[in-house]
């Protein structure tokens, strides 16, 4: 999809996976295309900006968030995708871990979002995608910190929504389920088999398929849905 228009587009944690294949999506459709990335290093895809930034740090965002202004423009488009993962049982899960996991996750996404909306209000036009996960739907053993940051960025979607709508901003959620990144390859032959089992399609995602939800809901054609949360996860979240 092709709009006539073109946006100013950041994806965070853009240097590989799902924020990668978002980022050349939105490029391939014509948009200007920005990544962060905490190394700053540079992507495979050229004539993609990177910019160092650390979720976690407000100061980081503020410093990449106003040099992506002074380079290419104001965003107009947010896909919130930085996350880590530290999984464990809650019994053996130290609270650092949750808070980290937490911090980057969802409050990460706060802190960007906050940012960018200043420019978005001024023009009274944007869009902000939050790429959650099935596991924020249903929960998942090992994953409570991630299940509870991930369910997290649907409440403050939907906040968003909410507080932005009259100035023609829309904050929507893509929920990911499995899906062929490295953090899935990560996994034993046994828990990609039985995650497979579960998935009524019978088969894993592409990072693509995701980029192409990601960019319908960036699009003009978009401009009524907001506060939603579009399950991208061949059918997996049904139950």
């Amino acid at each position: 999809m092709t709009d006539p228009t073109s946006r100013v587009v950041l994806v965070t944690g853009g240097n590989r996976g799902i924020g990668l294949a978002t980022a050349k999506h939105f490029q391939a459709a014509g948009h200007t295309v920005a990544v962060t990335s905490r190394s700053g290093d540079p992507v495979d895809a050229e004539g993609i900006t990177v910019v160092k930034c650390d979720v976690t740090d407000g100061a980081s965002v503020d410093a990449a968030i106003t040099e992506l202004e002074e380079s290419i423009g104001a965003v107009e488009v947010l896909v919130s995708n930085a996350g880590i993962t530290k999984d464990g049982l809650v019994l053996r899960m130290a609270d650092d871990d949750f808070t980290d996991v937490l911090d980057a996750n969802l409050t990460g996404g706060f802190r960007v979002a906050k940012r960018v909306a200043k420019g978005m209000m001024r023009a009274r036009w944007g869009r902000m995608i939050f790429v959650s996960s099935v596991v924020g739907l249903g929960g998942q053993a090992g994953q409570a910190n991630y299940a509870a940051s991930k369910a997290g960025l649907i409440g403050l979607a939907r906040s968003l929504a909410k507080e932005f709508a009259s100035r023609n901003i829309t904050a929507n959620v893509v929920a990911p389920g499995p899906i062929e990144t490295d953090m899935l390859a990560a996994l034993t032959d046994d828990q990609r088999e039985g995650m497979l089992a579960m998935v009524p399609a019978g088969r894993l995602g592409a990072p693509e398929e995701i980029a192409a939800a990601v960019a319908f809901l960036a699009s003009d054609e978009a401009a009524y849905i907001t506060g939603t949360v579009l399950p991208v996860d061949g059918g997996l979240s049904m139950g």
